[in-house]
This record gives structure tokens, sequence and C-alpha cells, in this order.
């Protein structure tokens, strides 16, 4: 496995490659990202993976600064699972100047996540952008649980043509529903002991709308309810249509239930998919 933290050796590598898949990632790698590199080698001959703690995507007062850098390990944890290039820049390398052309996000950006985290997803655009130019993948995967993230870079790719297909890879989760996340090592034990209860929330309104219940809006306050009278501060409770993460149409039959909260300094986001009939 090569590591390579310079874009023109990066490039100089993968001009042999016939097929690339590729990985994004900000490090401080877990199982789910592992799956995620898994997923790669059946859409590509050379698998990369980007790591990558990208300044632009943290809103001020966010934890860029405190975000784990855990480059040896995650090399490690990579080329175990059969990784071919990790490609590691520092800032100056992928920001050699001052960024001042940046990707708009599409309007599926402008809601949820983009109440919540204003300018967030115009980083992650512009850096996606950048990721995809210098490696050229035929293909790049991208998590689920980082639900309205997917949809985005979607919505980017096809905004811009960059004829890469773009993989959505199923929520690794921890044997008590949690979705693994890089950010669950923030966790008190207390705190990490009540982090499930996201997830089980929003089985319950997975559940009921699956039954049949068409009260959407009630199941959405239940559960935010619930969830902060155990003591979380809750962002949103929200089931959308799984196309547009608009309001779902009578005539909606795929829908999904995303739910962002936080634990004391610790913010966790989940989701589960809902088909109807």
């Amino acid at each position: 496995m090569d590591v390579i933290h310079t874009v023109a050796d990066l490039r100089k590598r993968l001009k042999r490659e016939p097929s690339i898949a590729l990985v994004p990632t900000m490090g401080n790698l877990h199982p789910g990202h592992i799956a995620l590199v898994a997923l790669a080698h059946e859409h590509g001959k050379c698998v990369v993976a980007t790591i990558f703690v990208n300044r632009l995507q943290f809103e001020p007062g966010g934890d860029f600064d405190r975000y784990p850098r855990t480059l040896a390990r995650d090399a490690q944890m990579l080329e175990g699972a059969g990784c071919h290039v990790v490609f590691a820049p520092d800032e100056k390398e992928m920001y050699p100047e001052p960024q001042r052309v940046h990707v708009t996000p599409p309007a599926v950006a402008e809601k949820l996540e983009g109440d919540f985290r204003p300018g967030h997803f115009q980083g992650v655009c512009t850096v996606v952008s950048k990721l995809f130019n210098v490696t050229t993948p035929h293909a790049a995967i991208f998590g689920k649980k980082d639900y309205q993230q997917l949809r985005v870079i979607r919505a980017l790719e096809r905004q811009l043509e960059f004829g890469i297909e773009i993989v959505g890879a199923e929520t690794v989760r921890e044997p008590d529903g949690l979705a693994m996340s890089s950010r669950n090592g923030y966790l008190s034990a207390e705190d990490r002991a009540k982090a499930p209860q996201l997830n089980r929330e929003l089985v319950k309104v997975k559940a009921a709308i699956e039954a049949g219940s068409h009260r959407l809006h009630r199941h959405e306050e239940m559960a935010a309810a619930d969830l902060a009278m155990a003591g979380w501060r809750v962002d949103y409770v929200a089931v959308r249509s799984q196309a547009t993460l608009g309001a779902p149409g009578a005539h909606d039959k795929e829908l999904v239930v995303l739910g962002a909260a936080w634990l004391g300094k610790t913010r966790l986001i989940d989701n589960l998919e809902i088909k109807i009939g």
C-alpha cells in the first residue's frame, strides 16, 4: 500500500490505474470505514482512501482542532483491508492558497443539517470536488449514516457531470444499535450508555409508519420529546422523502426518518429508511 502526501505524487501513481474506487474520510477510522473499503473493492481495481480533516466544513466553534488525527493507526487499518493507496495531504497541500473558489451546494443541502450547520455543505462540496479532480475515480463510496451528505454528493456529481458512480453504503452499528462514528469517542461513559436511545427512537417511528400510521408529525414530536426527557438536546427528528429530503407527499412510498441530537458536547446523527406498502 502506498501512502502519498502530495497531489503531484498521487496523480503520478494513479495514471496507470484502469479503474479507481474512492473512499473519502477524515481519518480516525472505525469498522464502518473499513466496510466502505470492502465495498470499494467491488467497484474498482484500485481502492484509494483519502484522509483529510477539512477545515472548510467545520462551523465556527466546532471540533476542528480536537478532531483526532490518527494517521499511523488509520494506515494500518486500511492496509489490512486491502486498500491500495492512501492520500493523506496536509492543509497546505489541499489549500496552497486561501480557497476563494467555493462550490455552492444543491438545494437538498438547505434543510435539516443545513439549518443547524451553516456553511457545512459548502465545505463538503468544495473539498469533495477537489478530491474528485485529483483522484479521477470511477466510483466513490459514501456511508448512508450521513444520509443528507449522500444526497448532496449525488446532486453534486449529477450537476457537475463528474462521470462518477456514487455508491451508498449501509450504516454499520455497534451491537447496541448505535451508529458507528468517529465522534462516538467523545462520549463519556455515562453518555455512551445513553447514546443508543437515538436509534431506538427512530426505530419506533419507522415501525409506526410501516404499520400504517399517517401521523408523521406526531411521531416526530414524540421521539424528540422522549429524547429531551432523557437529557438530550434535540436539533431535529424528521420524516422526509428519500428522494428530496422534503416533506413526504401523499404518494411517497420511500421515506427516511432522520435524527440529530446532542449528548453533552457530542452531536450524534442517525437515520433509518422506511418503505411503505
